[in-house]
């Protein structure tokens, strides 16, 4: 399965699919968009659509309001795109990545922390 590269709006009705964790409507979908954003109802169904065909989201025709879900887990999704922006952007270097995250001061000391004891692990995992 090739690695899926979604499109912002895309994303945007993926993060509401896989906070739902369930089959979802195109009028469920829409809802949860209007909260951030005026959308109209027939361009989420016409982006549900189109993400079906790209292999993105599942579509269940079994019953009157056609549900959907994701195809590809949130995680598989995000490394997806992170790889391929490290690649395109850094150079394929984590470190880059990294330094450009930091550097806009935008890291809270928890996170700074957090990210410290990735780190920690990610070594750990490498000495195995």
């Amino acid at each position: 399965m090739t690695a899926p590269q979604p499109t912002e709006g895309e994303l945007a009705i993926l993060r509401v699919l896989w906070s739902r964790k369930g089959p979802t409507t195109v009028r469920e979908v829409h809802e949860e968009l209007l909260r951030t954003k005026d959308t109209a109802y027939t361009t989420v169904l016409k982006m549900l659509t189109i993400m079906s065909d790209k292999g993105l989201v599942r579509r269940d025709e079994s019953e009157r309001s056609h549900t959907y879900v994701p195809v590809h887990a949130e995680q598989a999704v995000q490394t997806s795109l992170l790889k391929d922006l490290m690649r395109r952007a850094f150079s394929g270097s984590a470190l880059k990545l990294v330094q450009r995250a930091l550097d806009d001061d935008t890291a809270s000391a928890e996170e700074l922390e957090a990210i410290s004891k990735l780190i920690a692990q990610a070594k750990a995992k490498q000495k195995r």
